[in-house]
């Protein structure tokens, strides 16, 4: 699983490895891989605090840092947070509000506690936090790798990585957007099919990867998209890709400290149960199907927000979920993988079971290839 990409960057694995989870990405680092941590849910201070975590315990290995610099938001760049905040928050429409109360109760969702602590309803995903993200993970001595997962980053941004030594990756559904990254700068290239959780396109892996690999000529390309096997990996090898990205493979995972009825409803879900939805960003992105997505994309019901207002509005209903266990509306991105996902795992199994299949996979090729020849 070693790739000219994995030897530039000293990893053993050619395996890039999306996670929110600080532990996830360090044991991934330390499993020979390159663990990529997710900003977007953490502002600038958390997000020196969790990339302290991880240098701790990762003994001078390389990782990344994910920073959402969506090309289109209602976010409006440079304005400071306090006011962007107000102004973001009489966009949404009392209908919208009166819409998730009502779905709330239909289910018996209680309210918060009184002493709960309120959680972010405006992620790091506008220009005047995500620059700042970049600052303080270009300030890092083990960060090697800086990913952009919506649109392409802006080039001053790519500039200033590449003055730093860090390279630069982003996320593409289709081929057009892999030119545009490339002109801009980009390094790294994530072909991402449909197949995979969180914003995703509509095109899938198998068609997309060769597509992208064969328009952006020597940048080196990542598969990204259904990727949770040895079997897989290998597959993204054959269709020209230099490393594959996971994400979803990890929320499985101990380490990403999931509630026990997640885990239960990984494995209990089928392919199909992972859908494209805008219930949670605004913007289509592949998660859990459950009450909530159904409610939102029923074309009788309101229709989702554009990002971020969609995901304002909803911060803390899903915190009132996840809180009081309900079944029926509890959810996470994920992608059609969660049909595969029968056992929860530690991160360093989950990385031995793909390298020990993917090395079978390998050597059982030529047998394939003598026995049942194309015609």
């Amino acid at each position: 699983m070693r790739t000219a990409l994995s030897d530039e960057f000293g990893l053993d694995l050619s395996l890039f490895a999306f996670s929110y989870m600080p532990d996830v990405v360090v044991e991934v680092c330390k499993a020979g891989g390159m663990g990529v941590l997710g900003a977007v849910r953490f502002t600038p201070d958390e997000l020196s605090e969790a990339i302290e975590y991880v240098e701790a315990r990762i003994g001078g290995r390389p990782y990344g840092v994910d920073i959402v610099m969506p090309a289109k938001t209602e976010a409006v760049a440079g304005m400071p947070m306090d006011e962007m905040h107000d102004m973001l928050e009489k966009m949404i429409p009392q209908e919208h509000r009166d819409f998730v109360e009502r779905l709330l109760k239909e289910h018996g969702v209680p309210e918060l506690p009184a002493d709960a602590q309120q959680q972010r309803d405006l992620l790091s995903w506008n220009d005047t936090e995500a620059r700042q993200q970049v600052e303080r993970s270009l300030e890092r001595p083990d960060v090697k790798l800086i990913v952009n997962a919506l649109g392409p980053p802006p080039k001053d941004v790519v500039d200033q990585s590449h003055e730093a030594g860090v390279k630069v990756a982003a996320l593409v559904g289709k081929k057009e957007h892999a030119l545009k990254q490339v002109a801009n700068g980009v390094d790294i290239i994530v072909a991402q099919g449909t197949e995979a959780g969180g914003h995703s396109g509509e095109i899938a892996t198998m068609v997309l990867v060769p597509e992208v690999v064969e328009a952006v000529g020597d940048a080196p390309v990542l598969a990204a998209g259904g990727i949770g096997s040895g079997r897989q990996v290998a597959a993204a090898f054959a269709l020209g890709a230099q490393g594959v990205w996971t994400g979803s493979i990890w929320l499985n995972t101990v380490e990403c400290a999931q509630p026990d009825l997640m885990y239960k409803k990984f494995q209990q879900a089928t392919s199909s149960d992972a859908v494209r939805s805008r219930a949670y960003t605004g913007k289509p992105a592949r998660q859990l199907r459950t009450a909530w997505t159904d409610a939102w994309d029923n074309p009788d019901n309101p229709q989702p927000l554009g990002m971020p207002l969609q995901y304002m509005l909803n911060a803390e209903a899903q915190d009132r979920i996840r809180r009081s266990g309900n079944e029926a509306l509890l959810g996470t991105p994920i992608g059609q993988l969660v049909g595969s996902m029968s056992e929860t795992k530690t991160v360093r199994e989950v990385v031995d079971a793909l390298r020990e299949e993917y090395t079978r996979t390998v050597e059982s090729l030529p047998r394939l290839s003598t026995s049942a020849p194309v015609s």
